[in-house]
């Protein structure tokens, strides 16, 4: 992904997803509205009265334990926003307004797939502002005991994921590949999240994973996955992390040009990350695409331009 991608996109069409929240059990519904340019991604809960518009940010996020969460959900905050995340960044989305009716995104089938079929189905919109890039300029990195992960400098968008589980059944696995709406959808956006069922059952003893199923996870017990599909590629644990890297990453509010590089990372480790970029403005340069407009078409700023729907 470079800047010769050159609008700020929205969805062509309002977009409703329902489905049970992971960690509540309870039904989600998810309503995604197109945005004008310069708005970004963020998220509402039309449950609260006067619920603030969060912006999909790193320096909102309050956990990543669990799942990565924006602002307090007790609150007005919500929860499990990566794989969203992730669909709106490997799709080539900017500007969304994402309506929750309740704390936590519907998990779907635990992948982001459902979210970028429903924006596959929508298409996008093509902004008349350009497009504006966060390119990393020299390496910065994050350690932790045996995890690592770094941000380098590349002239394209990449990902280059590495887990290494105790467990025979995950053991050591790579995913790498340059992020391309082609290569998301291909790639990662049907990989699953996992877990063990004895951490599920201790989760569920904690009140949390309350709708975790077989629907919505890979489930792993005494080396073997128990889903009776088994897995959807051999290495589809990799993948996942690489997804939800993608997702994480994505709450730095712009597309990212260089590599993250991790090892045994995750959602902690994703946001430790974003912090220690945004702690040296000499380590990142902001890049703007340049604006294409036609004659006769607003300017940036009033009413949006229709380009008509446009699926990646």
């Amino acid at each position: 992904m470079t800047t010769q991608i050159d609008r700020q996109t929205t969805i062509s069409q309002q977009i409703t997803l329902q489905g049970i929240g992971v960690h509540s059990g309870k039904p989600a519904t998810l309503t995604l509205l197109p945005a004008e340019a310069g708005v970004g991604i963020v998220f509402q809960r039309t449950d609260k009265d006067g619920s603030p518009l969060i912006p999909a940010l790193w320096s909102r996020v309050t956990a990543t334990s669990l799942c990565t969460v924006l602002g307090d959900p007790a609150n007005h905050g919500v929860s499990t926003v990566e794989h969203l995340m992730a669909a709106l960044a490997g799709m080539g989305v900017d500007n969304v307004i994402a309506e929750l009716d309740g704390p936590e995104m519907p998990i779907m089938d635990g992948s982001s797939a459902g979210f970028v079929q429903a924006i596959a189905d929508a298409g996008l919109r093509r902004l008349d502002r350009g497009r504006r890039y966060l390119k990393i300029k020299r390496k910065v990195r994050v350690d932790n005991g045996g995890a690592w992960c770094e941000l380098v400098p590349n002239d394209r968008t990449r990902f280059d994921i590495t887990i290494d589980f105790e467990t025979p059944v995950i053991g050591k696995q790579r995913f790498a590949a340059d992020l391309t709406p082609a290569m998301f959808e291909k790639d990662l956006a049907r990989a699953r999240t996992f877990g063990s069922v004895q951490d599920v059952e201790k989760l569920w003893s904690m009140g949390f994973a309350l709708g975790s199923s077989l629907e919505n996870s890979v489930a792993l017990s005494e080396g073997k996955v128990l889903n009776p599909e088994g897995t959807r590629w051999p290495d589809e644990f990799a993948r996942h992390k690489a997804l939800d890297a993608v997702g994480d990453l994505a709450l730095a509010g712009l597309p990212i040009i260089g590599t993250y590089r991790s090892y045994k990372g995750g959602h902690r480790m994703n946001h430790a990350i974003l912090e220690k970029l945004f702690e040296d403005r000499s380590a990142y340069d902001i890049i703007e695409a340049p604006v294409f407009r036609n004659a006769g078409q607003a300017a940036p700023g009033l009413a949006a331009a229709a380009f008509g729907p446009e699926t990646n």
